[in-house]
């Protein structure tokens, strides 16, 4: 008789399926901040300009700007909130450096906030908005 008999063969044919499936899962995921690290035409990554855009604006952001965006990613999963921060706060300064604003606004933090959200999670971040009781009509268009 064999020891790959009954129970033990389907423990180990369960373990093979769990172990792939959560080696996928997280291939998938190192795969998709690879192609954020990979280096554009201009020679910057996706990361570089978020870096870039932050560095460059930190001058603009008050204690009123920074306690907003600490706010509005409440949602965000421990674990990911940091990343998710960064995107914003990227977007939210290239807003504002575009523009050529004295400071940051409300109003460029929530279009930033709308703009670096995935389209998928955009219910998620109206309910954020309309819990904030902040107006999202300026902002239709962007969603």
């Amino acid at each position: 008789m064999s020891m790959l008999d009954g129970w033990f063969l389907w423990f180990i044919v369960f373990w093979v399926f769990v172990l792939g499936g959560l080696f996928a899962i997280g291939g998938y995921f190192m795969f998709r901040k690879f192609l954020k690290v990979l280096p554009k035409d201009d020679g910057k990554s996706m990361l570089d300009w978020e870096e870039y855009y932050v560095n460059e604006s930190l001058h603009l952001w008050g204690d009123q700007a920074k306690a907003l965006l600490n706010e509005l990613v409440t949602p965000v999963p421990d674990l990911f909130r940091p990343v998710a921060k960064q995107k914003i706060a990227g977007k939210v300064a290239k807003i504002a450096l575009e523009e050529h604003a004295k400071s940051i606004e409300n109003d460029h933090i929530i279009r930033g906030y709308i703009q670096a959200t995935p389209k998928r999670d955009h219910k998620f971040l109206r309910k954020k908005l309309k819990s904030m009781e902040i107006d999202m009509t300026p902002y239709e268009h962007l969603f």
